[in-house]
């Protein structure tokens, strides 16, 4: 006895293929069929199919099992009854099918047989692309700007910015140890994710980021950041992890931010010295017009104040810090000011921010010192290109 079931074949892009018919022979059903399919062209350019059957759930069971036992497509959708199989468990599965499950046709072995070895694997990016697309991503270039230029996806775009900045944050993990600085500037710089504060509650994101950086005056190396919150709890997360750092004892300098005097203790205890710059601005213009809105508040006097040890009050200062925030924002797209390029993740904000430092300590020339910071910082011999940094991302 024979029946003959339908299914629609499915491309998953959702193009739906055409009906075709089916026979299975199955040991142990009280309906013996015979694997028979004819497929159309139009179904087998797919890469994976979506099956929707009309058979009773014990023959769906085996029809699933056999799917799960196939380790390509594009090659049987010409030659064989399964080609609609998922590739994604390959032999051992299809050996544990036959094992465990007597019932299951042996035809599924020469079904195996005419499988393409090779599975269809996912677009990967070639080297040059990578380069292409981090080093426009380290210069300050958006991802829809990228992706114009390049022809590549947005979200391979992202997904790759993604992997190497989490790689960076590594990698000047482990290159930042023991180093000789002598002069450390600190500050925070303001980011949001998915929405600003005042509305950030609302729409269930994380609202204003803070990127708290340290800066060494003499090299501009960047030894550490940390990305979070303006409070205690990071402003103490990133004092110790800069101590942690540092080789010898150095004069620190940083803004009247309250949090600092605790964190700095937290951090280094009593080896440091440690002073503040506080600056008084000038009653902020309420004027309409744009030039007025958007412009900083004139600094009317500066102070200099010692905080612990003794430190040099001529050097008490956060000019080259500050210098910093403006070239992080040129070169990181997300904290460019009023724009719509912000994170919509709290995960893509920290690997864009540690892409754009590894790139800035690593790669990039600082013009004043004629080399890159970790060559003035004794840390690296010569500048790395691009590819390099990639490459020791393991991309």
């Amino acid at each position: 006895m024979r029946a003959i079931f339908q299914f629609r074949v499915r491309r998953l892009i959702g193009k739906p293929g055409v009906l075709y018919n089916r026979r299975l022979r199955v040991r142990g059903s009280p309906h013996p069929f015979d694997y028979d399919a004819d497929l159309s062209l139009t179904a087998a350019e797919s890469n994976a199919f979506r099956i929707h059957s009309d058979l009773p759930c014990f023959e769906q069971r085996i029809a699933a099992l056999s799917c799960f036992a196939s380790g390509g497509v594009t090659r049987t959708a010409k030659t064989s009854p399964l080609a609609f199989c998922m590739p994604i468990l390959g032999r051992p599965t299809l050996f544990f099918i036959i094992i465990v499950y007597k019932y299951v046709d042996l035809t599924v072995i020469s079904v195996y047989s005419n499988v393409n070895k090779e599975n269809d694997m996912a677009n990967i990016l070639k080297t040059e692309k990578k380069v292409t697309v981090v080093s426009m991503l380290a210069e300050g270039s958006s991802m829809a700007s990228i992706a114009r230029i390049t022809g590549i996806h947005p979200d391979t775009i992202m997904r790759l910015a993604v992997r190497i900045g989490q790689a960076c944050a590594k990698i000047q993990d482990e290159k930042m140890r023991g180093l000789n600085c002598k002069q450390i500037e600190v500050d925070e710089i303001w980011g949001f994710v998915g929405a600003k504060r005042n509305k950030a509650k609302r729409a269930g994101a994380y609202g204003d980021v803070w990127t708290f950086i340290a800066l060494d005056a003499d090299t501009k190396l960047i030894p550490s950041f940390v990305v979070g919150k303006r409070d205690l709890y990071h402003a103490r997360a990133f004092m110790e992890d800069l101590a942690g750092r540092l080789s010898r004892r150095v004069q620190l300098s940083s803004d009247a931010l309250n949090a600092y005097p605790e964190a700095v203790e937290s951090g280094f205890g009593n080896e440091v010295d440690y002073g503040q710059l506080v600056k008084t601005y000038a009653v902020v213009n309420l004027n309409k017009d744009a030039a007025s809105r958007y412009s900083p508040a004139e600094v009317v006097k500066t102070e200099r104040t010692i905080i612990s040890g003794m430190p040099d009050v001529r050097r008490i200062t956060t000019s080259h810090i500050e210098k910093q925030n403006h070239t992080l924002r040129m070169h990181c797209r997300r904290l460019t000011r009023l724009t719509n390029a912000f994170s919509k993740k709290f995960e893509n904000f920290q690997a864009a921010v540690a892409l754009n430092f590894a790139y800035y300590n690593f790669c990039k020339t600082h013009k004043s010192l004629r080399m890159t910071p970790a060559q003035a910082a004794g840390i690296e011999s010569s500048a790395w290109t691009v590819e390099e940094l990639v490459k020791r991302c393991g991309e």
